[in-house]
């Protein structure tokens, strides 16, 4: 005969108490857990919520994953794509030029002091910015209007693991994230192993024309240089990761080659003040696609090659 009780049951830990339990047997009393056990295994998993400071200190919550992200900071944009969020990115600056896909999303600008309004325009819940002072104003607003923000620098090569780990882990993805920097520190590994015994060139780098621009030890473009077995004939003198100098300071410093973007080379060739510098009289002016070399990003290992062969022909296969 069935015997009708109200009993307390716990079901994977979760107590369903006040649940009317008809009972007809030991067997069907089994059969119900088993069938509650099935439904609680159905359930979504809660996602476990933490918090982050970035780079201006802000905190930043993680939990669920954001589907529609503002990428202001190449950087960033490179490895959204590569962690396959590509197609979760609404927004990007007038800079993000890699991969092709990037440039068929909507440009918002220079990535420096974004209109605010414009971003908001793309119904964001995530939005990546540089932290330079410049966009500190940005992200204030940004926040005020309830849109997440995660400000981070992108200076040095360790930079990039910190970044594409800290993206792994908002966009719930740790495992690919890992792949991605293995790949690339494995890459870049194997290049200083294939320059470590070459003979050690100095080189200037040519990064801006108006006032004079170079990079600095505080560069992940001094630490490629370094890889690609040369010598930066600032790193010296400057710890940030670029300063303005003079001409006549690069012509004092003699580098055996000057590094430099197909314009900025172009500039060189046509300026005739550039002959005190014996690398531009001799025409040792080496030019970089400044796409791949100046991106801190999923494509440092291929940049690194790319200035070994440029720096020691045929060093790097």
């Amino acid at each position: 005969m069935a015997i009708r009780r109200r009993r307390r049951v716990l079901v994977a830990g979760i107590p369903l108490g006040g649940v009317s339990v008809l009972i007809f047997s030991r067997s069907s009393f089994r059969f119900l857990i088993v069938g509650s056990l099935m439904l609680a295994a159905c359930e979504k998993p809660r996602t476990e919520v933490s918090t982050v400071n970035d780079d201006f200190g802000d905190p930043v919550r993680i939990g669920q994953a954001p589907t529609r992200i503002v990428s202001l900071n190449p950087a960033t944009t490179e490895i959204l794509f590569a962690l396959g969020a590509g197609d979760r990115v609404v927004g990007r600056s007038d800079f993000d030029l890699w991969p092709a896909a990037a440039r068929q999303i909507p440009s918002l600008g220079n990535g420096l002091q974004p209109n605010v309004e414009a971003v908001l325009g793309t119904r964001p819940d995530l939005v990546i910015l540089y932290a330079s002072q410049d966009n500190r104003p940005a992200a204030d607003r940004l926040q005020a209007a309830g849109i997440a923000t995660l400000s981070l620098r992108n200076d040095h090569i360790s930079d990039f693991r910190r970044t594409t780990e800290l993206l792994g882990t908002i966009l719930r993805d740790s495992a690919r994230a890992a792949i991605v920097t293995d790949s690339v520190y494995k890459t870049l590994d194997r290049v200083r192993a294939a320059t470590a015994a070459l003979p050690r060139p100095t080189v200037f780098w040519h990064i801006w024309d108006a006032p004079l621009i170079t990079v600095g030890a505080g560069s992940f473009m001094n630490e490629l240089v370094d890889i690609a077995g040369a010598s930066n004939v600032y790193a010296a003198d400057i710890t940030g990761p670029s300063k303005p100098i003079s001409l006549e300071d690069v012509a004092r410093r003699n580098p055996d080659f000057i590094l430099a973007g197909p314009i900025g080379a172009q500039k060189i060739a046509n300026d005739p003040r550039w002959r005190i510098v014996r690398a531009a009289r001799e025409n040792r002016v080496l030019i970089v696609d400044t796409v791949l070399v100046a991106r801190p990003a999923v494509r440092l290992g291929e940049a690194a090659v790319s200035l070994a062969n440029l720096l020691h022909p045929g060093a790097v296969r």
